[in-house]
């Protein structure tokens, strides 16, 4: 087969195939007869229905799907023969001129992108790093502590300070009118932990046992109760009880609670900064990776396939529909979600991993199993039984194809980090673990 391959426009290609007539009668004519065999008609045996009454029910559809099939084939042929990538599905439409005999059809489609990475040497790259010190230990110590506090009833005549545990009856009304969600009974919280509004902590600190107290409380603008966002309401609360708050003891006794093998002090204080430890690196792998990933796309130059971003729109929209049908949003698949919302998010989704991709064939960073298993052990090195963990990633392929995925861009990182002018800077162990994400 003699393929002519037109360019359209950018990664836009036209494929003209050719199909002689013949051909397709035969497949039409061979799949009748097959259909024929087992079709079932009022009136007729199974097998005994006329072969002009089959082509009369079922012709058209065979048709169909004989130019469907044959039609695909002659395209993944062409396609192959002219060592095209193919992005998407193509739109294939018959063309009125065909030649005698023949029938012709124009394939318009998009290709894949030849990805160009500049230099890297002239890329700057910012690397985060951190320490675990002691007071990032002795915080999480307290947050442990607090897990397992012990609460005993104040004295009759004892006000409520912060961390005292206060059990409370609340009403509020907004212009004289009670709202949702603005009544309580026997509701307990704790002063100063930030579980209620400021106002509502203010106003219940430094009250007794048995006191009532109204006062004015402002919802924020932004206040997940959209009801009552922005608006102010009068508050009318009686503390009921208050309980303080008892803190166990940093000893050898709370490190046997938590299961510490070396139930020492010691031996705990070692555990959380292994744990802290994992975090930190954990996060600033992702974080550093972010930032590689910004430099790797700045020094690409590609066309973006329509086709591809498209497909990556149409996941990214789905999966929004997921998430709202999960949160219980009525007719969640009807939801109307613009296309434009996931659009730049989309596109870069799709450069970021064409350039990956060529920066992976190009330098032979794809994952060795030896990687993938040490990935692996240190994920599940955090969990109890971390053999079972082990175990459960390597019995799912799709498990699997998701640590590999996390091992090549790792991959990618340390070698663009080895070619890049990296800017080093060093971050306090809080300030890490307030950055989102990525």
């Amino acid at each position: 087969m003699t393929v002519t391959v037109e360019t359209l426009e950018k990664l836009e290609r036209k494929i003209t195939l050719t199909l002689p007539v013949g051909t397709i009668q035969s497949e039409v004519d061979s799949r009748l007869k097959k259909l024929a065999r087992t079709v079932k008609m009022d009136g007729f045996r199974p097998g005994k229905v006329p072969m002009n009454v089959v082509a009369q029910r079922y012709g058209y559809s065979v048709h169909y799907e004989v130019m469907n099939d044959k039609v695909g084939e002659a395209f993944s042929q062409a396609a192959n023969e002219a060592k095209l990538r193919v992005a998407g599905q193509p739109r294939i439409t018959e063309k009125e001129d065909s030649p005698e005999g023949e029938l012709a059809f124009d394939a318009i489609f998009e290709v894949f992108p030849e990805v160009k990475i500049n230099d890297l040497s002239g890329a700057e790259v910012e690397k985060l790093s951190a320490e675990v010190g002691e007071d990032a230990i002795d915080k999480t110590l307290d947050i442990l502590r607090k897990q397992r506090r012990t609460f005993a009833q104040r004295a009759q005549d004892a006000v409520a300070q912060d961390g005292d545990r206060v059990t409370v009856d609340f009403e509020g009304k907004i212009d004289g009118e009670p709202f949702q969600g603005g009544k309580a009974e026997d509701f307990q919280f704790i002063v100063g932990e930030g579980q209620m509004l400021k106002e509502f902590e203010d106003a219940v600190r430094g009250m007794k046992s048995g006191d009532s107290r109204t006062f004015p409380l402002s919802f924020p603008a932004d206040y997940h109760g959209k009801d009552v966002a922005g608006k102010q309401a009068d508050f009318l609360v009686t503390v009921k009880k208050i309980e303080a708050s008892h803190l166990p003891e940093v000893n050898e006794q709370l490190a046997k609670s938590l299961g510490i093998a070396e139930a020492t002090v010691e031996g705990l204080r070692a555990d959380i900064k292994r744990n802290l430890e994992r975090e930190v690196k954990f996060r600033l792998l992702a974080r550093n990776k972010n930032a590689v990933m910004d430099a790797l796309v700045a020094n690409a130059e590609l066309d973006l396939p329509n086709a591809s971003v498209q497909a990556e729109v149409n996941r990214m929209v789905e999966g929004a529909r997921a998430e709202l049908k999960q949160r219980g949003i009525k007719d969640a698949d009807k939801a109307p979600i613009p296309d434009e919302v996931f659009r730049p998010q989309a596109e870069r989704r799709v450069r970021l991993g064409l350039v990956v991709a060529e920066l992976v064939r190009a330098n032979n960073l794809q994952a060795k199993p030896e990687q993938i298993k040490a990935h692996i052990d240190e994920l599940a090195a955090s969990y109890e039984k971390p053999a079972d963990v082990v175990r459960w990633y390597f019995s799912d392929n799709n498990r699997l194809a998701e640590v590999e995925a996390v091992v090549i861009e790792n991959n990618v990182t340390d070698f663009v980090l080895g070619k890049a002018k990296v800017n080093e800077k060093s971050v306090s162990f809080d300030e890490l673990m307030a950055q989102q994400q990525g």
